[in-house]
């Protein structure tokens, strides 16, 4: 099991159970520490530079509920936080899983969107990605270009550069390429 490990090595070890395992897993390592130790081990790991990291630490932090609520409700003012937080809130105060992302504002989902698509960039496979394509809030693609290119995530020009090679549509992914070289190049 994953139980004596960090919670960053617990998340890696959960990245490819199924979801019912992984919660699992969160409830035996969460199970050998103090409420407060893990809360912050997990929200650490999520300020990590993995995304899926991220993810899974706002998951794992749905197996612990209440007690987390106070240190998730202090890291909706980190900017990479900040969306999972407030879906994470969200539910916790009840609101359907399928509409939460209904509290984030459109630069908000737009974030996320990019954070997700790195998360699969990295660990995914690239029909997935291709399929975070079509799941974007935006209704065309170059709309979403547009506002992909002035969210500010870090990751922005590597998941537009493997979406446009993971891209099977030749004139999409060429201006994939171009929105990737735009802001690389800080046009």
């Amino acid at each position: 099991g994953n139980i004596e490990q960090s919670a960053e090595d617990m998340l890696r070890g959960c990245a490819q159970l199924r979801p019912n395992a992984a919660r699992a897993e969160y409830r035996a390592w969460l199970a050998a520490r103090t409420v407060g130790g893990a809360v912050g081990q997990l929200l650490d790991a999520a300020r990590g530079d993995d995304a899926l990291l991220r993810g899974l630490a706002f998951e794992a932090l749905r197996v612990v509920g209440a007690p987390a609520e106070h240190e998730v409700r202090a890291v909706v003012a980190e900017p990479a936080l900040r969306p999972y937080a407030l879906l994470w809130l969200a539910e916790y105060d009840g609101v359907d899983p399928e509409d939460a992302h209904e509290v984030l504002t459109r630069e908000e989902a737009t974030w996320l969107w990019v954070d997700t698509a790195a998360a699969v960039a990295d660990h995914g496979e690239t029909d997935m990605l291709v399929r975070h394509l079509e799941a974007a809030v935006q209704p065309t693609v170059p709309a979403l270009l547009e506002e992909v290119r002035s969210v500010g995530h870090p990751r922005t020009v590597q998941v537009l550069v493997a979406l446009a090679a993971a891209h099977p549509d030749p004139a999409l992914a060429k201006a994939v390429r171009r929105a990737a070289f735009q802001v690389h190049t800080g046009g």
